[in-house]
């Protein structure tokens, strides 16, 4: 398998047999939560990678449309929303990985229009949108209610 397939395939998980988008999410959310605890910069730095690496290896790989096993996009967009949390924890883990799957599914308002662009940077960005949106969500619930976050 080529390296760019394999990027593009989110390491691999891509090629879960069942729901490979949430499988994506859920194992970039518990990798999120590690970088998160060793420092925020390195979460920052895999979002950034996981955001540009996956759109030169979606490029790279001549991927057409957007098939079901291409999921790095799912890592970039649930590691935007984790930059939200200021650590780690049970209720932020989840919130951030529903709130991400939610605008991810459901393509609302920005998420749809980018869903629909073509190539590489539609891949990207309607997860890319749908983790700033969710990032900015949990940052409001986090301001209403922050005991559920502690």
């Amino acid at each position: 398998m080529r390296l760019a397939r394999f990027i593009a395939a989110g390491f691999g998980t891509g090629y879960a047999p069942l729901a490979a988008g949430t499988v994506a999410s859920a194992t970039a959310a518990v990798t999120g939560a590690g970088l998160l605890l060793l420092s925020p910069w390195m979460l920052v730095l895999a979002a950034l990678l996981a955001t540009a690496g996956g759109y030169l290896a979606i490029k790279r790989a001549a991927i057409e449309g957007d098939p079901g096993w291409v999921v790095i996009d799912e890592f970039a967009g649930q590691w935007i929303t984790l930059l939200a949390l200021g650590r780690p924890t049970i209720a932020g883990l989840i919130a951030a990985f529903i709130l991400f799957r939610l605008f991810d599914i459901t393509k609302l308002g920005p998420v749809g229009w980018a869903d629909r662009q073509h190539g590489a940077f539609g891949i990207m960005a309607d997860d890319v949108i749908a983790g700033i949106i969710a990032a900015v969500l949990l940052l409001w619930a986090q301001a209403g209610w922050p005991e559920w976050f502690t």
